[in-house]
């Protein structure tokens, strides 16, 4: 796959992997839509983009999914289609289960799981008129590894991988496809915004987060991944590739080694 004038739509594109990954794209020529809550920064993601004439900007709340079947339609409007949809907008977690408020689970359900896949159905018939499409979808490590206070976070990722394997496998001969891109730590302000057990942001990084793969970097597999067509691709630390691994073939220790994480 060559990016040269392909139609890119990227949710979650003000900060973080988002943002690196429009710039990225823009360096290899392709056309962007940027989507996020905060308009002031996806206007500063255009600045830096190769050709800011080729990036439209469209504001885009995944937790208010009612509405998404709008904001496709303006989409396809910029420049009569879409190629690619990088799901990538989210929100984190740093609470343990027993702190977590209903209420906190429910919103993180809404903007990582039913967000991101209303937005995917409301764009599907698009593909599938074409005849040709690409979902890519930010889960994470935690999409296929549970771990200590990212309960819910961990399940609304296991629910995407769910989701868009079956996705996948409906739509094959529709020509669609589907790349699950798992990050392992990178270091975004994703810990700052993970939301704590009564809704509040964290609003602080974790020491993980902040010794993680620079975003530069990442988006440069992440792009490298997409042209290669990948169903699903992990990028991150040795570490958290190997707990895949582990986790796959010799579950059991996967376990003993999870227990022993600070839950603190």
């Amino acid at each position: 796959m060559d990016f040269s004038n392909k139609i890119v739509w990227i949710t979650g594109a003000s900060s973080g992997i988002g943002k690196a990954l429009s710039i990225e794209l823009s360096q290899q020529n392709a056309k962007l839509i940027l989507s996020s809550r905060d308009i002031n920064s996806l206007e500063l993601v255009k600045k830096e983009c190769k050709i800011p004439q080729n990036v439209q900007i469209i504001p885009l709340d995944l937790e208010d999914y009612t509405q998404v079947s709008k904001k496709v339609t303006e989409a396809i409007a910029v420049f009569g289609k879409i190629d690619i949809l990088v799901n990538n907008g989210g929100i984190s977690q740093r609470s343990l289960v027993k702190d977590t408020d209903i209420l906190v689970d429910k919103r993180l359900m809404d903007i990582n799981y039913l967000g991101t896949v209303a937005l995917t159905k409301a764009i599907l018939p698009h593909f599938i008129e074409n005849k040709s499409g690409h979902f890519v979808v930010t889960t994470s490590i935690v999409g296929k590894i549970g771990t200590p206070l990212r309960s819910t976070y961990a399940a609304s990722k296991h629910a995407l991988h769910g989701f868009f394997d079956s996705l996948r496998a409906e739509h094959f001969h529709d020509n669609i496809l589907v790349t699950l891109v798992c990050p392992g730590f990178v270091n975004t302000n994703v810990s700052k915004n993970a939301l704590t057990g009564n809704g509040t942001p964290q609003q602080k990084m974790d020491v993980a987060t902040k010794n993680g793969m620079q975003p530069e970097r990442f988006a440069k597999l992440m792009a490298k991944a997409i042209q290669q067509k990948k169903e699903e691709v992990y990028i991150g630390g040795f570490k958290e590739k190997l707990g895949v691994f582990v986790k796959r073939f010799f579950p059991k220790v996967l376990s003993i080694m999870i227990r022993k994480l600070s839950v603190t």
